[in-house]
């Protein structure tokens, strides 16, 4: 089987149509296929873009006919938190909608999916579908997460998932609370919350005192998502996920052993998440990312693989410049 594995969508069908079209897809009978390919998608549906309802439709079909698959990002995983209620708060949900410290912040992120389906049956049944979409895609030929390939906490999630490796609804009460204290310690030991937050959001250690950063959305960060993939990234200013101006002003000590996971060179792995910019590159000759911030102005890619077992930066492919 030939993939094209395509990065974060979140709500442009627009570019997800002309990407598709221009990877020679073609819809007939409701759905876009290719005779000959087969669609990877990496998660991030939702949020930020003008269409939201049009690219789940899009997606959703592509996987009911067997054209595409695709697995569960954090923007999924946070849609379905703000949806399903909270046992232990009565009248808020397991991503508040109230709390004075998230609350307003997490409605902000959500708000252009929520403007396409807040309070009408459709929601439900977005949310149903979300949770029919797995954690990670293990092919015969490659991989796929939306964040980061993690063997130990994917072993400790394995025996509660579906055997689709699905989360349900009673599974996301544990996955969405994180334990007491846990923010503050920095363990490898697993747990629900720790182990799907890494799949779908990536590995994020404390910085030492006093160093911080603003994220893209101008938030101050006192934690940071690391290069897990790069056996060579150990120290802060080596690993962490900023730019390089940002990395210089970090200790060049070296950063926890369970946050060193590096890739196994089994088969090749794709993710999304990391809002990359620039000229899509593999991040190793077995790991590339696809998402390359369509929501900041960025461009929607795809990897065209064919088989190969070391990653080439001419098989990304995308529309413009």
């Amino acid at each position: 089987m030939h993939y094209d594995i395509i990065g974060d969508i979140h709500g442009h069908a627009d570019a997800l149509t002309a990407l598709l079209s221009d990877l020679g897809y073609r819809e007939r009978g409701g759905a876009w296929r290719q005779p000959n390919r087969q669609v990877l998608f990496v998660g991030d549906f939702v949020d930020r873009g003008p269409r939201q309802i049009e690219t789940l439709a899009m997606v959703r079909a592509m996987v009911d006919a067997g054209s595409a698959q695709a697995v569960l990002g954090n923007h999924e995983l946070n849609a379905i938190a703000w949806f399903l209620p909270d046992p232990a708060q009565p009248g808020d949900y397991l991503r508040s909608h109230h709390s004075p410290k998230y609350g307003e912040t997490n409605r902000r992120q959500h708000q252009a999916f929520l403007k396409a389906v807040n309070g009408t049956p459709r929601h439900a049944e977005i949310i149903d579908w979300f949770l029919t979409l797995p954690l990670w895609l293990e092919l015969p030929e490659l991989r796929v997460v939306h964040a980061c390939w993690h063997p130990r906490y994917m072993d400790y999630l394995a025996p509660h998932l579906s055997a689709d490796r699905c989360l349900n609804a009673e599974l996301m009460v544990s996955a969405s609370r994180e334990p007491e204290d846990a923010a503050e310690k920095d363990t490898p030991e697993p747990t629900l919350f720790k182990a799907v937050e890494a799949l779908v959001k990536g590995i994020e250690i404390p910085l030492p005192p006093p160093h911080s950063f603003q994220d893209k959305d101008g938030h101050t960060r006192r934690r940071v998502r690391v290069r897990w993939w790069d056996h060579a990234a150990v120290t802060y200013r080596q690993a962490a996920l900023l730019s390089e101006a940002e990395r210089e002003g970090l200790p060049d000590r070296p950063i926890p052993a369970h946050a060193r996971l590096g890739h196994d060179g089994e088969k090749p792995l794709f993710v999304g998440h990391y809002w990359f910019t620039g000229r899509p590159q593999p991040l190793s000759e077995m790991v590339a990312c696809v998402d390359y911030s369509v929501a900041k102005e960025g461009k929607l890619v795809a990897y065209r693989w064919d088989g190969e077992r070391v990653l080439d930066a001419a098989k990304f492919h995308w529309l413009g410049v």
